[in-house]
């Protein structure tokens, strides 16, 4: 478990930059990360964190998000995208610059929270379901998502992957390549 000093001062300065109704989600996220990480023996501590931090720029201007990408060279590309898919990359590099998060484990979970990736350790694959089926969650489908998320992970992610492109293209919306890549590799394992 993530020592209780650093997790309030990681929740300090989260609760200056997003909406109330954003950190409620939040550690709805990190309480099924805990469940997740518990019952398929994953470092928990490690769960925590990518949890606490994954939408930590959620609600930031796309002006924001481009100071970012330019610092670190990201792929400029994801502002075609918007928030759904900015916000988590640049999560990853604050969690590195601002709260001095090393471990790769992490960075690539909050990095992929929502794009999905080919490769996946276990936190990421944590976070990635723990964010997809959190108790606050409504949407169709999501009864089915925490089933599978008991049986497997892999399944679970499967599922969300191939819910979110469905649902993108019944909105009509461009999808983000990287996520029609994570899709195209975990369905081939199935």
């Amino acid at each position: 478990m993530l020592n209780e000093q650093k997790r309030q001062s990681i929740l300090e300065v989260l609760e200056t930059q997003i909406s109330k109704k954003r950190y409620e989600h939040v550690l709805r996220v990190e309480k099924k990360a805990i469940e997740l990480a518990t019952a398929y023996n994953v470092d928990v501590e490690k769960c925590q964190y990518a949890a606490l931090l994954h939408d930590y720029a959620k609600e930031w201007s796309m002006e924001q998000y481009q100071v970012i990408l330019n610092k670190y060279a990201l792929d400029m590309t994801m502002l075609d995208y918007g928030s759904e898919i900015l916000h988590g990359p640049v999560a990853a590099m604050i969690a590195n610059e601002q709260f001095h998060i090393k471990d790769k484990d992490i960075l690539d979970a909050i990095f992929y929270h929502t794009i999905g990736h080919d490769v996946m350790s276990d936190v990421a694959k944590v976070l990635f379901v723990a964010d997809y089926i959190e108790d606050g969650r409504t949407f169709h489908g999501v009864v089915e998502a925490r089933v599978l998320a008991r049986q497997s992970l892999d399944s679970a992610i499967v599922y969300k992957l191939q819910q979110t492109i469905m649902f993108l293209a019944q909105k009509k919306v461009s999808i983000f390549p990287d996520t029609i890549k994570a899709y195209n590799t975990w369905i081939s394992k199935f």
